[in-house]
């Protein structure tokens, strides 16, 4: 741990804090007995199909999965599929263990550091798909150096992410949104797949919805669904 933790400062990938309110009772259970059951490590990534006790026909990210109720439901509707989930926050892991053990999946995989040590050791083209979904905005502009999307990380997922695959971006701050649209469009490797509004208005489809967007509409904040194919 220490040492992803260092490579991470080194990347300048990460930041934020890594937990919230102490663990008690199933949380904590969760994560002493759950997550040795679904964690990987990070050099493991460079074989990911060996991650997973079943062959699997494509492999899907989600970035900063929060609470997993995205992830679950992608991972439900397709048995076939590998998906990975990478969550820094260890509330959210912990979350996400106790229903992950409810739902009873066996093609998730969890990593507990920052995306980019992950980004880094997939193979290249290795993703059908990368999801980044209310991730924090940093709203004070001292700080938008520590979005996520930002240069050197797309350069990450443009490796990672096949041709004809995707990344899919979910806000309900407008300044991040048009932010990830200058950025996309200037790096160049993706394409902005909307083509009328509804496209970026709707929420994709089978989207089950997740804990912070239900706090977003509660406050009168309108989500934007992005989604870019990889050229």
């Amino acid at each position: 741990m220490q040492d992803m933790t260092e490579e991470t400062e080194r990347h300048g990938a990460f930041y934020g804090r890594r937990i919230g309110k102490s663990l008690r009772g199933a949380q904590q259970d969760a994560m002493v007995r759950l997550l040795p059951i679904w964690r990987f490590a990070a050099e493991d990534a460079r074989t990911p199909a060996s991650l997973f006790p079943h062959d699997i026909s494509g492999l899907w990210l989600e970035i900063g999965f929060g609470g997993g109720e995205h992830l679950i439901s992608h991972a439900t509707r397709r048995p076939d599929m590998g998906f990975i989930g990478a969550e820094p926050f260890v509330n959210g892991m912990a979350r996400m263990l106790v229903d992950l053990e409810k739902a009873g999946l066996s093609n998730i995989r969890l990593f507990g550091e920052d995306a980019a040590l992950l980004l880094d050791r997939l193979p290249e083209a290795s993703l059908d798909g990368a999801d980044l979904f209310y991730p924090d905005p940093w709203p004070k502009r001292r700080h938008w150096k520590r979005r996520f999307v930002r240069p050197d990380n797309l350069d990450r997922l443009a490796r990672a992410i096949r041709p004809g695959g995707v990344f899919r971006f979910a806000s309900d701050v407008p300044h991040y949104v048009g932010w990830t649209l200058a950025e996309m469009h200037a790096h160049g490797a993706f394409r902005w797949t909307a083509e009328r509004a509804d496209d970026w208005r709707q929420p994709y489809p089978h989207w089950p919805g997740t804990r912070y967007e239900a706090k977003a509409l509660e406050e009168g904040r309108s989500p934007t669904y992005l989604t870019f194919e990889r050229i």
